[in-house]
């Protein structure tokens, strides 16, 4: 099912993508590393703490301060990422790429396949690209049994079939 596209300009992150983000995060009131290689987050996956400096083991955070930063988090991301779309996007298609932006950095998207092949009109190639990622510190997550960050993977998979499925 296609669903209408809209200028990113006109497009803001959906609640449904916020819960979904928020879920696949998780919360943590004290820094953890969350994948074997990764750095250091707590809340809802923040790496970094308010005055702009890395999260340090032994930090900790508190629920509303959590959410008060991952919405100003979210609101960063989506300015980045309308300033390298230049291309009409359906809601599905916005709320994946802001949950990327999240996850890897606005400049890893901007740089991504993702924004290149929609920037070009290849929405189906666009989604594809989310099955690029799959590393974590040079490790392949998507090694069939593998522990140690099965989730990032599974994460790229469900982007994907999220995506094709809003084509």
């Amino acid at each position: 099912m296609s669903l209408d596209k809209r200028s990113v300009v006109a497009l803001s992150a959906s609640a449904a993508l916020v819960v979904s983000l928020w879920v696949s995060e998780g919360y943590t009131d004290k820094a953890i590393i969350p994948v074997q290689g990764d750095k250091p987050t707590y809340g809802f996956g923040m790496t970094f703490r308010a005055d702009g400096t890395p999260v340090q083991m032994g930090d900790k955070t508190n629920p509303i301060e959590a959410i008060q930063r991952s919405l100003n988090h979210i609101q960063k991301d989506e300015a980045g990422i309308k300033k390298c779309v230049t291309v009409p996007l359906s809601q599905v298609e916005y709320d994946l790429m802001v949950d990327f932006a999240y996850q890897y950095g606005v400049p890893a998207l901007c740089k991504s396949t993702m924004v290149k092949k929609a920037n070009k009109g290849d929405y189906k190639g666009s989604c594809a690209g989310y099955l690029q990622y799959k590393k974590v510190s040079g490790y392949d997550c998507s090694t069939p049994g593998n522990k140690r960050c099965w989730g990032v993977w599974q994460r790229s998979v469900d982007r994907y079939h999220i995506c094709m499925e809003s084509q």
